[in-house]
C-alpha cells in the first residue's frame, strides 16, 4: 500500500482518535514572521486537517494539501481554509505563494528532498519550514504501557523511520539555521478514544486476530490505569523551524 492510501480506512478513527497540539507550539510556528493574520501557510500532508485548523484559527489563511479523498472528506470546513488535492512534494501552488510550510505528523511520509525544494519554490523571501510531531511521552506509565503494545503489534517500522526523519534532514537544509523546541502535550481519552487512536495508526492491526488482541490489551490497560472513565496519554510536541542553506 502507497503512504498516500494507507489511511484510507481510518479517517474517522483519525479524527475520533488523534490529538491536537498545544496553542504554544503553534505560536511558535510564527515566531519571529508577524502576524498570523497576514501570512499563508501551506500545510502539507494535512490529514483531517486538524492542524490546519489550528493554523487558520490564528487568522493565517491555510492551503491544506492532502492527497488522500477519504481524509479530506471527514474533514471540518474553516472559512480560512482551502483544501487542496496534491502531494508534497508537487503541491500545485504558485511560486512564493506562502509565508510558511508546515508539517504535522507527516514527515517521515514524503521524499523529504523533493519536500525541501518544493518548499524553496513556494514560500516567499524570509519565509520558513516547520516540521511538527506529537510524539508519546513515556515517562508516564500509562502512555509507556500503550508505546509497548504500539511496538508489540507494529506491522512495519514506521515509529523508527519518523524519529529519524523528524530530524528535517534534507537537501539544502542548513543546521545552523534550523531550531527545534519542545512542549508538553495531553491528550484525555475515554475508551472510546484510546480504541479509535490505536485504529487511526497506519502500521496498527485494522483487523483480523492480531487486531482482536490488540484491542483487548487496549481494554486491559485502560482498566488499569484510567479514573473516572477517562485518561490522559502524555505527548512531547516538537516544533522545528527549518532553515535553508
Amino acid at each position: 500500500m502507497s503512504f498516500t492510501d494507507r489511511f484510507t480506512h481510518r479517517a474517522d478513527a483519525y479524527v475520533a482518535g488523534r490529538p491536537s497540539y498545544p496553542p504554544e507550539a503553534i505560536a511558535a510556528i510564527f515566531a519571529g514572521l508577524g502576524e498570523p493574520g497576514s501570512l499563508a501557510v501551506a500545510d502539507v500532508g494535512a490529514g483531517t486537517g486538524i492542524s490546519s485548523r489550528l493554523l487558520a484559527d490564528l487568522g493565517a489563511r491555510v492551503f491544506a494539501i492532502e492527497p488522500n479523498a477519504a481524509m479530506r472528506q471527514a474533514a471540518q470546513p474553516h472559512p480560512r481554509l482551502t483544501w487542496v488535492d496534491a502531494t508534497a512534494e508537487h503541491t500545485t501552488l504558485p511560486d512564493a505563494s506562502v509565508d510558511v510550510v508546515t508539517a504535522f505528523q507527516a514527515w517521515h511520509w514524503f521524499d523529504p528532498d523533493a519536500v525541501a525544494a518544493e518548499a524553496r519554490r513556494i514560500l516567499r523571501p524570509g519565509g520558513r519550514l516547520a516540521i511538527v510531531y506529537n510524539e508519546r511521552d513515556e515517562r508516564d506509565p500509562f502512555t509507556a504501557a500503550y508505546g509497548d503494545l504500539v511496538r508489540r503489534y507494529a506491522t512495519d517500522a514506521t515509529e523508527q523511520r519518523r524519529s529519524t526523519a523528524a530530524l528535517g534532514k534534507a537537501a539544502g537544509i542548513d543546521p545552523a539555521l534550523t531550531v527545534r523546541e519542545e512542549f508538553r502535550n495531553t491528550h484525555p481519552l475515554d475508551r472510546a478514544g484510546l480504541h479509535a487512536r490505536a485504529r487511526s495508526t497506519s502500521y496498527l492491526p485494522r483487523e483480523g486476530p492480531e487486531a482482536d488482541a490488540l484491542h483487548a490489551r487496549i481494554d486491559a490497560i485502560f482498566d488499569r490505569f484510567a479514573t473516572a472513565d477517562e485518561i490522559p496519554m502524555h505527548l512531547v510536541t516538537s516544533v522545528t523551524r527549518v532553515g535553508f542553506s
